[in-house]
C-alpha cells in the first residue's frame, strides 16, 4: 500500500520544516532568556512530579507488565517482519547497537556516582552503613534495570511490528494506526513525529552539553587540559564531526562498527576493574544484589513514599522514569530499525535480559568497589568528590587502581565513543522521522541533522540554557506516556487480529492439504512424500500449472471490478496481487525454494556433470503471502487445486479485513 509519505520526495515537508522551526524557537528562547526558561520549565517539571507522580509510576509499571505478558504469550511467536524473514544483524552486533544507543553513556557517568550517592544519602535509614550499602545497590539496580529497558522495548516493538509486519512507515505515527487508521498520514501523525524529533534533538543536545563535562574532566586528569567553556565547545565540535562522519557512512558501517568497539572496550574495562578489585566480594555481591532487586521489585515499583513523604523520589526515580520515557522515541526507533526478522519473544528476551544483565554486572563492579573503598579502605575523599562533582566520579575512582592512567584513557575513549554513537544513531532516527520513515535518504539530510544537534548543544552551553531544555525534555514524558499507553492497547488489538489470522491460515492450509491428499488416492500421496524435484521440474510446474491458475483467478476478479496484477520474475517467482485501495492488498506468491537432500537419496544414473553440482538439492514450490512464507508446498497439485488454495487464502484475507474494520 503506497502511503502519502512514500509518494513525496525525500522529506516530509510538514514534519521537517515544522520541527526545525520549533527547535529553533525553543533554543532561542532558552538562550536569550535562560533564567525565565529555566524557571518556567523547572516549575512545569516540579508540578508534574508533585501532582502526577502516581501516573508516572503506574504507567511504567503497566509498560513492564505488558512486555512480560507479550514475551510469554502466544503472540511471542509472531515475527517482526514477514514469516520467512531472518534477523538483519547477528546477535553480538545487535546487542552492541541497542546497548550503545540505550544507556551506555549513563553507565559511564553513574556507574560510580549513583551507588555512592545513595550510600551517603539514602532515602530512608542511616547513611554509611551496611544497610545503606545494600539499599544503595538495590536502588541503583531498580533505576537501571528492567523498567528502563521495558520502556525502550515497548516503543521499539510497536514501531517494528507495524513497520515490518504491516508495511507502515518506520516513524512514531505508525504506533497509532490501530486507533486512527489512515489519519496517521494527516495532522495527527505529523504532530506525533514532530514531537518525537524535538524530543530527540533536545535530549541528545542536552546530554551532549552535559557529557562534555565528563570528557573535559577526563582530559584534565590525563593531560592537564584546562576545564572551561572553550574547551568544551571544541569537544562538542569534535564529537559532532565524528558523529556526522559515522552517520554519513550508514548504519552497517559507521554505527555498527562504533557500537561493537564500545562493547569491546566496556568488557575490557569491566574485566580489568573486576580483576584488580575485590573480585570474590564483587561476584558474591552481584548474586546478592540481583536477588535483592528481584525480591523487592514489586514493592519498589509502586512505592510513592505516600506515608513517608520525601523529595528523594522526585530527584531520583521520577526523574529517571521521565528521562527514559522522553528518550524512548529515539532509542525505541533505533532499536526497531536494527531488529527486523526476530520474533517478539526473541526480541523482548534480548532487549530486556541481556542489557539488564550487563548493566547489573557493571553497576556491581563499579558501585560495590566504590563503596568497598569508602567503607573498608577509609577513602572518604572519593565520596566527597562524588558529592561535589559527579562528572569526576569515574576518574577519581580509577585513581585508586594500578595502571590508573591506562584505565582512565580507556574510560575517556569509551565516553567519547558512547557519545558519538548516541549522536549518530539519534541523527539516523531524526532523519527517518523527518523523511516519513525512509531508510535511504540523501547524504545532506543526515549531515544536516547530525550537525544540528551539535549546534544546539553549543548554543545552549554558551548561553546557559541546558538546564531549561533538559527540564522540558523530561516534562515531555507526561504526554508521551499517555500516547504510549494508548499505543500499547492498539498493539494488543493488532496482535490479536494477527494471531487470529495466522490460526485461520494454518487451518486453511491443513484443510486444503487433506483435501489434496484425498483427491489423488494413496499412490499419489506417497509419490508426493518421496518426490525430491529438481529446479527444472518446479520451474516447469510453475509455468504450466501455477501461471494459468493465477491468470484465471485474475481474469475473474477483473470482471468483478478489481485491479489485479500477475507478475513473473526471472527467478521464477510468480505473484498475484489484488489491490484494495486504502486497505491491505492481497498477495499470493509461489517461490521455488532449495533444500538439501537427505542422505538416503541416491542420485539418478543419468545425472550430468552440471546437474551433479546440485545433486544435494531439491526444490519446493512454496506459498508466500504478504506476511511471508507459509511453509507448505504445492508442487504436483492440479490447476483446480491451486485455484482452490488461492481462493482459500483470499477468503481468509477478506475475513481479516472484516475484523480490522470492526
Amino acid at each position: 500500500m503506497e502511503t502519502p509519505t512514500q509518494r513525496s520526495g525525500t522529506i516530509s515537508p510538514p514534519v521537517f520544516y515544522s520541527s526545525a522551526i520549533l527547535i529553533a524557537i525553543l533554543v532561542l528562547f532558552a538562550s536569550i532568556f535562560p533564567s525565565t526558561a529555566q524557571s518556567f520549565f523547572g516549575d512545569l517539571q516540579s508540578w508534574i512530579v508533585d501532582k502526577v507522580s502516581w501516573f508516572y509510576i503506574l504507567a511504567v509499571a503497566l509498560i513492564l507488565l505488558s512486555t512480560m505478558f507479550l514475551a510469554f504469550s502466544r503472540y511471542g511467536d509472531i515475527k517482526l517482519g514477514p514469516d520467512h524473514s531472518e534477523p538483519d544483524y547477528k546477535s553480538t552486533s545487535w546487542f552492541a547497537m541497542l546497548f550503545s544507543a540505550g544507556m551506555g553513556i549513563g553507565l559511564m557517568f553513574f556507574g560510580v556516582a549513583e551507588p555512592v550517592m545513595h550510600f551517603i544519602a539514602p532515602p530512608v535509614g542511616d547513611p554509611n552503613t551496611v544497610e545503606a550499602a545494600k539499599e544503595a545497590m538495590k536502588l541503583t539496580f531498580f533505576h537501571w534495570g528492567l523498567h528502563a529497558w521495558a520502556i525502550y522495548a515497548m516503543v521499539a516493538l510497536i514501531l517494528a511490528f507495524f513497520a515490518y509486519r504491516h508495511g507502515l512507515p518506520l516513524t512514531l505515527r505508525s504506533a497509532l494506526y490501530p486507533l486512527i487508521g489512515e489519519r496517521i498520514y494527516g495532522p495527527i501523525g505529523h504532530a506525533v513525529d514532530i514531537f518525537a524529533i524535538i524530543s530527540t534533538v533536545l535530549g541528545i543536545a542536552t546530554s551532549l552539553g552535559y557529557g562534555v563535562l565528563q570528557i573535559n574532566s577526563g582530559f584534565n586528569y590525563l593531560f592537564d587540559l584546562p576545564i572551561g567553556t572553550n574547551i568544551q565547545v571544541m569537544l562538542i565540535i569534535g564529537i559532532t564531526a565524528l558523529a556526522t562522519l559515522s552517520v554519513a557512512t550508514g548504519l552497517d558501517k559507521g554505527i555498527r562498527i562504533l557500537s561493537e568497539m564500545n562493547l569491546v572496550l566496556a568488557v575490557i574495562l569491566l574485566t580489568l576493574v573486576l580483576a584488580l578489585g575485590p573480585t570474590a566480594l564483587l561476584l558474591k555481591s552481584f548474586v546478592e544484589n540481583t536477588g535483592g532487586y528481584l525480591s523487592e521489585i514489586v514493592n519498589k515499583t509502586f512505592n510513592l513514599y505516600a506515608y513517608n513523604p520525601t523529595d528523594w523520589l522526585g530527584g531520583w526515580t521520577l526523574l529517571y522514569w521521565g528521562w527514559w520515557i522522553s528518550w524512548s522515541p529515539f532509542v525505541g526507533m533505533f532499536i526497531a530499525r536494527v531488529s527486523r526478522g526476530r520474533t517478539i519473544r526473541q526480541f523482548l528476551t534480548g532487549v530486556l535480559l541481556v542489557p539488564t544483565g550487563f548493566t547489573f554486572m557493571w553497576m556491581t563492579v563499579f558501585g560495590n568497589t566504590s563503596i568497598y573503598l569508602i567503607m573498608k579502605k577509609g577513602m572518604t575523599q572519593l565520596a566527597d568528590t562524588v558529592n561535589a562533582d559527579s562528572s569526576l566520579a569515574l576518574f577519581a575512582f580509577l585513581e585508586h587502581f594500578p595502571f590508573s592512567s591506562l584505565l582512565s584513557m580507556v574510560a575517556v575513549c569509551m565516553v567519547i565513543l558512547f557519545f558519538v554513537t548516541s549522536a549518530d544513531s539519534g541523527s539516523l532516527v531524526i532523519d527517518m522521522l523527518a523523511s516519513g520513515g525512509k531508510t535511504e535518504t540523501p547524504l545532506w539530510q543526515r549531515i544536516f541533522w547530525a550537525s544540528s544537534t551539535g549546534v544546539v548543544a553549543i548554543t545552549l552551553l554558551l548561553t546557559g540554557g541546558l538546564g531549561a531544555l533538559q527540564s522540558l525534555t523530561i516534562a515531555s514524558a507526561l504526554p508521551f506516556s499517555v500516547i504510549l499507553l494508548v499505543a500499547i492497547w492498539g498493539l494488543l488489538k493488532a496482535l490479536h487480529i494477527d494471531s487470529t489470522k495466522r490460526v485461520l491460515r494454518q487451518q486453511s492450509a491443513i484443510h486444503h492439504s487433506r483435501q489434496h491428499k484425498s483427491t489423488g488416492g494413496w499412490q499419489r500421496r506417497l509419490r508426493s512424500m518421496v518426490m525430491f524435484p529438481r529446479r527444472s521440474h518446479v520451474n516447469r510446474f510453475i509455468d504450466e500449472v501455477v501461471m494459468p491458475a493465477l491468470e484465471e483467478v485474475a481474469g475473474e476478479l477483473r470482471k468483478q471490478g478489481y485491479a489485479v496484477a500477475v507478475e513473473s520474475r526471472d527467478d521464477k517467482r510468480i505473484r498475484l496481487e489484488v489491490q484494495h485501495n486504502a486497505e491491505v492488498n492481497f498477495v499470493y506468491e509461489i517461490r521455488p525454494r532449495a533444500y538439501v537432500q537427505p542422505d538416503f537419496i541416491m542420485p539418478d544414473e543419468d545425472d550430468t556433470e552440471t546437474e551433479g553440482r546440485e545433486e544435494r538439492k531439491y526444490f519446493r514450490a512454496e506459498v508466500y503471502l504478504l506476511e511471508g512464507g507459509q511453509d507448505y508446498d504445492i508442487m504436483g497439485w492440479s490447476r483446480d487445486e491451486v485455484i482452490d488454495d488461492i481462493l482459500d487464502q483470499y477468503e481468509q484475507h477478506m475475513h481479516f479485513l472484516h475484523v480490522v474494520r470492526e
